[in-house]
């Protein structure tokens, strides 16, 4: 129930998972590197970079966040990989690497690019093609000073990373279990006058007490602040009666979930009802509508459709949905493939998205419902089950 509880007793109830997943296995990144050799050399080029960030973690374990410091993978599509990394940080990077690999160290004012021209050139060859995901910048920086042939190697990442594993579905169902079980426990411990900060700081604590690594990100809006997707600034208080919008996600070794709820917090006004009924009927029709084969616009026109049946939009028009029906998810919290006009990414299966054709009503309340789902061979299945009710989460 809504407010019936307290912030102490809430998290006294919460525990980790009895039975969690397991990591995932030295067999299963090796047949990654396999899979991103493939692909570099389906696409005409000798080897791959990935740079520091989800990919690198994808492919090697290493969790390594992207700075101006290079920090990369580099995989031929014939031999061993090689690290670029700097000498000092050989140690910390050696620590967390779960992949064997060569080392090809540099000091602060020496250049990494010069590295990886002469590893390619060493192999004799000289077509690389780079993480989308590294800074221009860094890019620029290695075609001038390596002298290679550099191509974007989008084809390469999200064919390995769009495509999840049974070990990657089952870390992010543990990922968005444990957030559901936060969702209705913040539900409970509301009450009048608490404020955002101190909601998003219980988030913060529950998802540690269920084992995760804290928060991935975390949006808590009342009453009009709920009509802006991604929030307002500033410190708001709830009040009686006021609309709750409440998304958040965690990390499990490095997967994340994003789970959004939206609820009366006292009386429900029937306006508030209404649209609810409409976004959970949208959620439906975008869930209904996967099929492996069709394009991943298709479920955006289903939700969409539901929309326009009540009045609502057409397109990006308010009061509708001004964004897309959903995102990829896994190791980064929005990645490819997306649900959304122009993406015409067959579905197939192992493919994970976001289900949230959010609806505004603008500058009074908006309503957001997003759970998770994945591609079967039969269609789509859902991680978490959607909301039940707008007095119930």
């Amino acid at each position: 129930m809504i407010g019936s509880s307290t912030i102490e007793a809430e998290l006294a109830r919460l525990l980790p998972p009895a039975d969690p997943a397991p990591a995932i296995t030295l067999a299963e990144r090796l047949g990654r590197l396999d899979k991103a050799r493939r692909l570099t050399r389906d696409m005409g080029a000798n080897a791959l970079l990935v740079g520091a960030g989800a990919s690198l973690r994808y492919f090697a374990g290493l969790p390594w966040g992207a700075s101006e410091r290079l920090i990369a993978l580099l995989l031929p599509v014939d031999g061993e990989p090689i690290l670029i990394c700097p000498y000092f940080e050989r140690g910390s990077v050696e620590a967390d690497m779960q992949i064997a690999c060569d080392y090809r160290l540099w000091h602060e004012h020496e250049s990494p690019s010069a590295l990886v021209g002469q590893a390619m050139k060493d192999w004799g060859v000289s077509k690389l093609a780079v993480d989308p995901a590294m800074s221009f910048d860094m890019v620029h920086r290695l075609g001038r000073e390596s002298g290679l042939e550099i191509v974007e190697a989008s084809a390469v990442i999200n064919g390995c990373r769009m495509y999840k594993s049974a070990a990657e579905l089952a870390l992010m169902q543990q990922a968005k279990s444990m957030t559901l079980e936060v969702h209705r426990a913040t539900a409970r411990m509301l009450h009048e006058g608490i404020t955002t900060v101190e909601v998003t700081n219980f988030i913060e604590a529950a998802h540690r007490k269920m084992g995760a690594a804290g928060n991935s990100f975390c949006i808590v809006q009342f009453g009009r602040g709920t009509a802006f997707p991604h929030g307002l600034p500033g410190v708001q208080s709830l009040r009686e009666d006021d609309l709750v919008l409440v998304d958040t996600g965690c990390y499990v070794q490095g997967y994340t979930s994003d789970i959004t709820r939206t609820y009366s917090f006292g009386k429900v006004d029937e306006k508030h009802r209404r649209i609810w009924e409409i976004e959970k009927d949208a959620q439906a029709a975008a869930f209904a509508r996967v099929e492996v084969g069709l394009p991943c616009e298709a479920v955006d026109y289903a939700a969409r459709a539901v929309l326009e049946k009540h009045g609502l939009g057409p397109d990006y028009q308010l009061p509708g949905t001004p964004h897309r029906t959903g995102h990829g998810i896994g190791l980064s919290i929005h990645e490819p493939a997306y649900l959304v006009r122009g993406d015409k990414t067959p579905l197939a299966p192992g493919m994970c998205f976001s289900n949230e054709p959010m609806i505004v009503v603008p500058e009074r309340f908006g309503v957001r419902l997003e759970d998770h789902m994945y591609v079967t061979e039969s269609g789509a299945a859902w991680f978490t089950e959607p909301q039940p009710a707008i007095d119930r989460v």
